[in-house]
């Protein structure tokens, strides 16, 4: 159902302190921790004595030691030592390629012989001065597939986050979908309206007349497998939209990573790179707060979703016009886990 040869983000780094971390990802449960020299590293969160979950242990001068009976495993997976006991010949356990970029830690769950740094999103907003970035991690009992319909199709806005970011233009503006490159792009424009009061206090904070006339804008951009990104924002009327001058927009890309866990629940990291006001943290938090409370509406209407596709597997989900970008991306999703099935077969003969 998920592809796993690609980079996932497994966690934040300020998950990973002093002790390790126990992730399921793609169904594989994984444990990651700090190791030599500050390092990430990411094994198979399976204890090669006696099946223990690793995660439960602890970092011992950047080895991972068992809470169960004190083996201690190097970064490579393979057991080190044991208190009274010989363990060289005990079998190696999984290790995973394991990178920290941009502000998040990424995994690839899949064939480490494949696994390419260079393929992790740019995200060039994570250290640039005049951006700043505040976000979140949700645990949601749903199928990672339904978030990424979810979130390129935003005509849900106008339903679901009514007195936030939703508005009735939402609903009455089209929507365009389209292949750039590797991406599936949806598109919704909306000019000379009143902005919603998410965005009504985005310009207050920006110096800007909250009730002036406004161009929106948003354009949801998937990436196989898991990665949406969002370019959204107001401009004053008139002054060229998404183009406008600094000083007449506020704009910022909503940020969204879906990692699946099992079949039918994912971690969710959400968050908002925004390019205006970046020096003020207050404003940061304010709007991760903000933004928590909308992305919380959508968990519920998500793990309902799943919950009655359990209850009725066999009815099939309808699509209309507005959902062109999530079946185009679920068809992304379909080619990729069916050529890496290919490849396994092709492999084994």
């Amino acid at each position: 159902m998920f592809p796993k040869n690609a980079w996932y983000v497994a966690c934040t780094p300020d998950e990973i302190g002093d002790k390790p971390l126990g992730r399921m990802i793609c169904g594989r449960p994984i444990v990651f921790y700090r190791g030599e020299g500050g390092k990430v590293a990411a094994l198979e969160d399976f204890c090669p004595h006696r099946g223990a979950a690793l995660s439960l242990g602890a970092v011992v001068d950047g080895k991972l030691m068992c809470g169960y009976h004190g083996l201690v495993m190097g970064c490579d997976g393979k057991a080190v030592s044991m208190p009274m006991q010989r363990v060289g010949g005990f079998p190696c356990i999984h290790s995973y390629p394991v990178a920290e970029l941009h502000g998040f830690i990424w995994v690839w769950p899949g064939d480490a012989g494949l696994a390419d740094e260079s393929a992790i999103p740019d995200l060039f907003w994570s250290d640039h001065p005049e951006w700043a970035f505040g976000g979140g991690l949700y645990h949601i009992q749903s199928d990672y597939r339904l978030m990424i319909d979810n979130l390129m199709d935003l005509t849900h806005e106008a339903y679901v986050h009514v007195g936030s970011i939703g508005q009735d233009e939402i609903d009455e503006s089209p929507v365009r979908t389209q292949m750039e490159g590797d991406q599936v792009v949806t598109r919704r424009e909306m000019q000379g309206i009143v902005a919603p009061p998410f965005w009504q206090a985005a310009m207050r904070a920006h110096g800007l007349d909250d009730q002036a006339p406004v161009d929106r804008w948003q354009v949801s951009r998937f990436t196989a497998p898991g990665h949406v990104l969002i370019e959204v924002g107001v401009a004053l009327a008139g002054k060229g939209g998404i183009n406008a001058d600094p000083r007449d927009k506020v704009s910022a890309i909503v940020v969204d990573f879906m990692t699946p866990e099992t079949e039918s629940s994912h971690w969710y990291f959400w968050g908002m790179a925004r390019h205006f006001q970046a020096n003020d943290p207050a404003l940061t938090d304010t709007i991760r707060t903000g933004q928590g409370q909308i992305f919380s509406q959508d968990l519920a209407v998500l793990e309902a979703q799943q919950r009655n596709q359990r209850l009725f597997p066999n009815r099939r989900l309808l699509a209309l016009n507005i959902d062109a970008g999530g079946v185009r991306a679920r068809r992304l999703l379909d080619d990729l886990v069916r050529g890496e099935g290919e490849a396994v077969g092709t492999a084994a003969n």
